[in-house]
């Protein structure tokens, strides 16, 4: 990695139309995060000093997203090209004398290694004009092609549509990504023309002015510079950041029974000796502790899971709920906004919404706190060791003391005492005989005497 400043431009300007959506093409997430964001934290990672994210059409959504960030804006207000893109990034880069990556907005997986490799190549002793990255695909199709020495010095650059039968046999082909030296990079943009059938200034152009040479550097996986056009891309793309996500929580000791199934989120925290049955989707900001084991079809979001813990099947857990150490949740539970202490178990249909339940507590099935009046929250308190019967509706504010239990059926409005039952149910009585009459009367009705 050359010691050099490091600057970075973010082209993201287009229309992308093909997308069919209000949302801004670079604000599509994966794995929960905007694409843009993807790079823009790969960039960060490198010790970028300014990057620049050239906007055009819904720029107001991109400045919106970024302004918690240190990210200059630069605006191409007409769509002439990529170079026209580039050179708009001028005065937010007045004064920089580093080397500069050239980025797009919608190929969002390339990694810090090959941005490394790029600039190092620009700095190897020697003095490519620029640095080009290209990539072999399966499938070259139309990409534009890349003729290059042995030692990676570029000859020719074309487009497909351009290119003779030789040229299109190469399966180098440009992945539009390149690098440069500030002080050279906008000298050589206000050098390229527009001649061409679009009336464009095209980025490529600067690697075949005439005088020093550039150079091309191959990236090891194609799926680096995969682009974001389309929905479908989007999902490929997706799929691509989620295989590798999979493998890495795999190569962690995590065991995932079907990982084609699991779907992690960009921040998902899950340490090894953890078992995630199949169909389990983890939303963002989920931590999960060793020795948890994830039942199938449970979704989770923003959950803390601790070591030990069972969750699911068919469980939910939203943002704010907490299992510590050994809890379990079951079936067609939900939780949100809820702790569930050491031990504590919730093993079928139920809710736990803005609750305290004790260590090694009991709720039985059908239990729900009765967290909202229609206006504003309350709490559940539920105490250590205390018993909370099948088909309980705990109506908050209410605290359940420790050991206290609620007998089956309660709508409970009071707080229990440490200690006491608690029973909220009309007497029982029965009707000799009644049941018996009933059929009887019914059954001649039915016949029609």
């Amino acid at each position: 990695m050359s010691d050099r400043p490091l600057a970075a431009i973010i082209l993201a300007a287009g229309q992308g139309t093909r997308m069919k959506s209000e949302t801004h093409k670079v604000l599509h997430p994966i794995a929960g995060k905007p694409m843009l964001h993807h790079l823009l934290d790969t960039v960060d990672s490198i010790g970028v000093e300014r990057t620049v994210v050239v906007v055009g059409a819904r720029r107001e959504q991109i400045e919106a997203s970024v302004e918690d960030r240190n990210v200059a804006i630069a605006v191409q207000e007409d769509q002439l090209g990529t170079g026209h893109a580039v050179a708009q990034a001028h005065d937010a880069l007045k004064g920089f004398a580093g080397d500069v990556l050239i980025l797009y907005g919608d190929v969002p997986m390339v990694s810090a290694e090959t941005m490394q490799a790029m600039t190092a190549r620009l700095n190897d002793g020697t003095d490519p004009r620029a640095v080009v990255l290209g990539f072999r695909p399966d499938d070259a199709g139309a990409y534009g092609r890349i003729i290059a020495s042995d030692q990676g010095e570029i000859e020719k650059m074309v487009e497909y549509k351009d290119a003779d039968e030789a040229e299109r046999a190469v399966n180098l082909c440009n992945s539009g990504l390149m690098a440069a030296r500030a002080t050279d990079l906008f000298i050589l943009l206000d050098q390229i023309g527009n001649d061409n059938a679009a009336g464009e200034y095209y980025l490529p152009d600067i690697v075949m002015l005439s005088g020093q040479a550039s150079a091309v550097i191959e990236v090891d996986d194609p799926a680096e510079v995969a682009g974001v056009n389309s929905r479908a891309e989007l999902a490929a793309v997706e799929g691509e950041w989620q295989q590798r996500r999979r493998a890495q929580a795999m190569a962690g000791g995590v065991s995932l029974i079907a990982p084609e199934t699991v779907w992690f989120s960009h921040d998902t925290d899950i340490s090894s000796d953890v078992i995630v049955e199949p169909n389990v989707f983890f939303g963002p900001g989920v931590t999960v502790a060793s020795g948890a084991r994830i039942y199938g079809h449970s979704h989770i979001e923003g959950a803390s899971i601790g070591a030990n813990t069972n969750v699911g099947p068919f469980a939910r857990l939203r943002p704010g709920a907490v299992l510590e150490e050994g809890s379990k949740i079951g079936n067609f539970v939900e939780m949100k906004k809820a702790v569930l202490g050491k031990g504590a178990k919730a093993n079928h249909l139920a809710y736990l919404g803005d609750a305290e339940v004790g260590e090694g507590a009991n709720i039985g099935a059908g239990t729900i706190t009765c967290n909202y009046d229609g206006y504003f929250k309350y709490k559940t308190k539920i105490g250590k060791g205390a018993f909370i019967g099948s088909n309980s509706a705990l109506v908050a504010p209410v605290t359940i003391g420790d050991g206290a239990i609620v007998g089956a059926g309660a709508a409970l409005t009071k707080d229990v005492d440490a200690g006491d039952l608690a029973l909220v149910r009309a007497e029982q009585t029965a009707k000799k005989g009644w049941a018996d009459q009933f059929n009887a009367v019914s059954a001649k009705k039915k016949a029609g005497k």
